[in-house]
């Protein structure tokens, strides 16, 4: 009898082993598992869903900006998430925390760094000093690859999008009010895409300052 199950045992393993869609199943019940593990608890804990103390809203310009941030793909380059590690703090400030960041869909955290992290940029320069970084980078960092990107300061924000972007927002948990979404249009009329972008910049990561 505990030959026979031994050999059920053995047979049952060589049966996993040898078998490479059975293998796969398994890995991915494994992963399925233990992510949902690691990942479910985090909904319900008020540090990873609940803005910290100055943390608002975009104003519908900052949101704006934000789009175009996302538009032309600085998060490519620059990271909105300061590392809990001596080197990181040191250079940036505070580390990330996720309270910062609860207003932001998608959010922009990430490691990848070609320029320097971005997430306490807000109040660091003037907005004089951004533009002329964003018409020309190397005029005020000579060293810089970045590209430039002039056409911000003639291309006009489109304000006709703004009530629908926010309240798409709203949607997902950002708490807009119907008269933040209806002044929405008059806030950024008339506004170039160099300005929204410049308020966004100037807005990250005051709270932790």
């Amino acid at each position: 009898m505990a030959n026979h199950d031994n050999n059920a045992g053995g047979f049952s393993h060589a049966a996993v082993e040898t078998s490479n869609p059975l293998m796969i199943v398994m890995i991915l019940l494994v992963l399925l598992v233990g992510g949902m593990l690691e990942i479910v608890p985090l909904f319900f804990q008020k540090s990873t869903t609940q803005p910290i103390k100055g943390v608002q809203p975009y104003t519908a310009l900052q949101v704006a900006g934000r789009d175009i941030y996302v538009r032309e793909g600085c998060y490519g380059c620059h990271s909105q998430m300061i590392r809990p590690f001596r080197a990181e703090t040191l250079r940036y400030g505070h580390y990330s925390v996720a309270g910062e960041s609860v207003y932001d869909h998608p959010f922009q955290w990430g490691s990848k760094r070609t320029g320097p992290d971005l997430a306490r940029v807000g109040g660091k320069y003037s907005d004089t000093w951004h533009i002329t970084h964003l018409i020309n980078p190397r005029d005020v960092v000579p060293e810089s690859n970045m590209p430039a990107y002039p056409w911000l300061e003639k291309d006009m924000v489109d304000e006709s999008t703004l009530p629908a972007r926010m309240s798409a927002l709203r949607a997902v948990g950002v708490p807009y009010t119907d008269e933040q979404i209806a002044k929405s249009v008059e806030e950024v009329k008339g506004k170039t895409e160099m300005e929204a972008l410049v308020a966004y910049l100037q807005g990250l990561g005051l709270a932790l300052k």
